[in-house]
């Protein structure tokens, strides 16, 4: 399991309305190095298909996807590194 320390860097996304969640995250995956881990916060409710979408086009590890309230966070790790 990931924790708090091990996210590389955190994206956030709250208020963007597709596509610019998926958008934005590409980008900041596509400047972190394989295995780091971005830490995604969205309230876009399309970002629950989405973000996972995206990781498995990209060949990345979703890590984990949680809903809190108005919040989704998405932990994906680049390149599907375990």
């Amino acid at each position: 399991m990931t924790t708090p320390s091990e996210v590389t860097m955190t994206l956030d996304c709250s208020e963007l309305l597709c596509p610019l969640p998926v958008y934005k995250a590409g980008v900041a995956l596509g400047r972190l190095a394989d295995g780091e881990v971005l830490e995604l916060i969205c309230t876009d409710p399309g970002s629950l298909a989405d973000i996972p979408a995206m990781a498995r086009q990209r060949g990345d590890t979703l890590l984990s996807s949680t809903v809190d309230g108005p919040r989704q966070v998405f932990l994906v790790r680049k390149g599907g590194a375990s």
